[in-house]
């Protein structure tokens, strides 16, 4: 018994054909190029070996080209005649001799075997594939005219169909009829007890629904309550917080009035140098003595440089061109001085 056949299996087929085809070819194409190209190398001018490579790639993009349209044709049921067959054969052909020239003019038997086995699989393959493709094409055309004989079977038949039930629903017109003059009667009656009871509800629920919209009258004001003292809350916290940021930022800046002011005192009172301190402290002396406002000549005596090369440090540091955290590096520059001086 035959399994009928998706459309969805005969793509998934005709894919797996396609991508398996195209896989080998594009291998044997790949094989071929790096296998002949040597060959072409070997048997081309001086200066010419750069050109090896075209000839295998021209044989092998006709080979594409075949397999490409004969694709394409057993997709569509036409035929291409015999050149498309006489030029798949003549590419398969080149590409067999060039594969196995080299081995063949070496004398190696088994390079022979080994390189022939790409292009003789890419030439049954592509014979394989058309093959498949023309079966697949004949099968889908068979189908294609059962399921027309099919679909005009199954029109006979409804049409038959419809004629029956033409003849039913004439001879159901005057039972419909009564059917609805007696629907209209009992829609009537029904539409009178309805009103009634719509009337008795209306009643009921009155006293129900002014009970519900006092409920939820006392509830929105219980809420409303509710978010007043939310909002006082987070009022509350967000003053309380800002007046403790407000409090800390005050001391933070007092204590770094304090420590700058204990700075400048250290600069003030320390001891001149004797000698000239290296050029990066120096420089980390002068940026902290002109950040804390201290008069050039002081800067001098801590770096025991000269003035003018203190004047021009001075004028970097308010031209705001100078990168080096000097006030991190005072309590080192106060200490080293302090101990040079001692000593």
């Amino acid at each position: 018994m035959k399994v009928p056949t998706t459309p969805a299996q005969i793509r998934s087929a005709e894919r797996a054909l396609s991508v398996g085809t195209w896989t080998i070819t594009l291998g044997a194409v790949l094989y071929s190029v790096l296998t002949v190209t040597p060959l072409m190398a070997g048997h081309s001018p001086k200066d010419w070996e750069w050109t090896a490579p075209i000839l295998p790639l021209v044989v092998d993009a006709a080979v594409v080209i075949v397999v490409r349209m004969d694709a394409t044709l057993a997709r569509l049921g036409g035929d291409g005649g015999r050149w498309p067959t006489v030029l798949r054969w003549m590419t398969g052909l080149m590409t067999v001799l060039l594969n196995i020239g080299q081995s063949a003019l070496d004398g190696d038997r088994v390079g022979v075997a080994v390189h022939s086995v790409a292009p003789l699989l890419l030439i049954v393959t592509a014979e394989t594939s058309l093959a498949y493709r023309r079966a697949i094409a004949i099968a889908l055309a068979a189908r294609e005219t059962a399921e027309r004989a099919e679909r005009a079977e199954r029109e006979r038949r409804a049409e038959e169909t419809r004629r029956q039930e033409r003849e039913d629903r004439l001879a159901e017109f005057d039972a419909a009829e009564r059917r609805d003059r007696e629907r209209r009667e009992h829609d009537q009656r029904m539409a009178r007890e309805q009103r009634e009871h719509e009337a008795r509800m209306l009643r009921e629920g009155r006293d129900e629904r002014d009970q519900r919209e006092q409920a939820e009258r006392d509830e929105q004001a219980r809420r409303e309550a509710a978010e007043r003292d939310e909002r006082e809350r987070r009022e509350r916290e967000a003053s309380e917080r800002e007046r403790r940021e407000r409090a800390d930022r005050e001391e933070r800046e007092r204590q770094a009035r304090e420590a700058s002011e204990r700075l400048r005192q250290e600069l003030l009172s320390a001891p001149a140098v004797t000698e000239r301190l290296p050029e990066d402290m120096a420089r980390m002396t002068v940026e902290a003595a002109a950040a804390l406002g201290l008069p050039q000549r002081r800067a001098v005596e801590l770096t025991g440089w000269s003035a003018g090369w203190v004047a021009a440090r001075y004028q970097e540091q308010r031209a705001g061109r100078s990168e080096r955290p000097a006030l991190h590096a005072v309590p080192a520059t106060t200490t080293t001085t302090s101990e040079e001086q001692a000593s």
